[in-house]
């Protein structure tokens, strides 16, 4: 079963490829997250588990880009900003 710590594991990767291309900033949308660590769409899925990491993942200039209606969903999109904070 997929963990808080696979989708964490799935966003540092991400971010640490945004970071050594420089990038100012990211979107992530939390169905193309949970495809990447896999088990989505399905009936197991962890969308909920998946869109909270991406929110815990949030700093000072992130923003939400959209998000479903009850706040948890695969159109949550984070827009985040880089250099991250350490």
């Amino acid at each position: 079963m997929t963990s808080a710590e696979d989708f964490q594991s799935q966003l540092d990767s991400i971010f640490s490829f945004a970071e050594k291309k420089r990038l100012a900033a990211v979107v992530v949308k939390s169905g193309d997250l949970h495809r990447l660590v896999g088990g989505y769409p399905g009936t197991d899925n962890r969308m909920a588990l998946c869109c909270l990491v991406m929110r815990e993942n949030m700093i000072g200039g992130d923003e939400i880009v959209s998000e479903p209606s009850k706040g948890i969903g695969a159109t949550l999109m984070i827009k985040y900003q880089f250099p991250r904070a350490r």
